[in-house]
């Protein structure tokens, strides 16, 4: 717990770093002389995760020719393909790739070829798989998860505006208010930027007021 006229910052000695991923699960579709290449991506943070989209994916393609993956993790640093039945490097290496210029992590594509009878070789592989990739991302809200931290105050009500645009001006996303006899405030903005907040918040109430200022954690502001 902070008062106003204590002031932490944690810039120095925090351990989290920002990241780009998708949110949720996206798709992704490239036809190639009647072979149909469908790309199904989602957000995973594990490898548990990761294998259970595969199967889940797997399960609604029983009669697919192939289920080729790549994923990428920040748990461990990991990174895992399988060309799965395709000639090697012409089609998990190609999905790894498009990750991997992507920027984004945590997240995983599953790439289901419904083969159309007619053989594309190395570079027509590649340039499906690829594509499909691509065209699954393309699709994904993608979003940056910071670092951030949460903060609670309590104010009375002639102070409620003042400090709504203040944490606003500042950057917070607002929760919704408590109002009793006094308006009970929580928000988060991102770590190691709270510190001019809380020095206008401390001159607001002439240093009579606190606010509760939580350990850094992941989300998105």
């Amino acid at each position: 717990m902070l008062y106003y006229s204590q002031v932490k910052q944690y810039g120095e000695d925090k351990t989290l770093e920002e990241y780009r991923t998708i949110r949720g699960t996206a798709a992704g579709e490239y036809e190639e002389k009647k072979s149909r290449f469908l790309a199904a991506a989602a957000h995973v943070e594990s490898e548990a995760e990761a294998v259970a989209f595969l199967e889940q994916v797997r399960a609604a393609n029983r009669t697919a020719r192939h289920n080729v993956y790549a994923y990428k993790l920040r748990e461990g640093s990991r990174e895992r393909y399988s060309d799965d039945g395709e000639p090697a490097k012409t089609a998990g290496t190609p999905v790894l790739e498009v990750i991997g210029h992507s920027g984004l992590t945590d997240l995983i594509i599953v790439v289901t070829r419904y083969f159309g009878g007619i053989l594309l070789g190395t570079g027509g592989l590649v340039r499906a798989y690829t594509t499909a990739a691509s065209r699954a991302l393309d699709s994904a809200e993608q979003v940056t998860v910071q670092p951030v931290v949460r903060l609670a105050t309590t104010v009375d009500y002639p102070l409620y505006e003042r400090v709504n645009l203040l944490v606003a001006a500042a950057g917070g996303r607002m929760e919704e208010p408590v109002f009793t006899d006094r308006v009970a405030l929580a928000w988060q903005m991102r770590a190691g930027t709270e510190a001019p907040l809380l020095e206008q918040l401390r001159e607001l109430t002439r240093g009579q007021g606190r606010v509760e200022v939580s350990e850094p954690f992941y989300g998105a502001v």
